[in-house]
């Protein structure tokens, strides 16, 4: 079973085993509005949690994406190549970004779960 959680740049988490799926919140995608280029890692980079993974462009802004936890990229969301929408129509589905096999699972800790989320951004409207 995974689980998921949120850093307050609104980053999603999914973890299985030792392995992260990351991409952003349905909240960042609404707030950033139709995206429409995602520049994702090479595979096989190594990110320092916090370090940025990779960068959203959408119709209001560009913004970049940081790695909620130490790791190496294993595998890109290629898709999003040839269609960044996807993020807009399924943040927490098909639109992931990035999948990373972890270094330290302990950082999980320190990230939100869903209902600290939800608190977090219910502050923020």
């Amino acid at each position: 079973m995974s689980t998921v959680k949120f850093t307050e740049d609104h980053e999603w988490v999914s973890v299985e085993g030792d392995v992260a799926t990351i991409g952003i919140s349905d909240y960042a995608q609404g707030q950033l509005g139709d995206v429409v280029f995602v520049e994702l890692p090479e595979v096989g980079r190594e990110l320092a949690k916090g370090d940025e993974a990779a960068v959203i462009e959408s119709v209001k802004a560009a913004s970049e994406v940081y790695a909620p936890l130490t790791g190496e990229v294993i595998a890109v969301n290629d898709a999003l190549d040839d269609a960044p929408a996807t993020v807009n129509e399924d943040a927490m589905g098909a639109g992931w970004f990035v999948k990373m096999k972890l270094t330290d699972a302990s950082e999980l800790d320190e990230l939100m779960d869903e209902a600290a989320y939800k608190t977090f951004i219910d502050g923020l409207d």
